[in-house]
């Protein structure tokens, strides 16, 4: 799964009609991983590669409104 750099901005899962930008805060992470849940609960996970002022980002291209998700700091 390749994950790109993403936007600060907004906070949160942002989807644009062509994938979804994930952006969370944390001032004391040293590492964000972003974990996706497939309908039998099964995770795969990638590392947020970018951080701006304490706040973790990436966007994954086809990943759209339903995605369970979590992140693991």
């Amino acid at each position: 799964m390749k994950i790109w750099p993403g936007a600060p901005y907004p906070l949160g899962a942002t989807y644009d009609g062509a994938g979804t930008n994930f952006s969370v805060f944390s001032e004391a992470a040293e590492r964000v991983e972003l974990c996706l849940f497939d309908d039998a609960g099964a995770q795969s996970c990638v590392d947020l590669p970018e951080v701006t002022g304490y706040i973790w980002h990436g966007y994954l291209p086809n990943i759209g409104p339903g995605q369970r998700y979590g992140y693991r700091v």
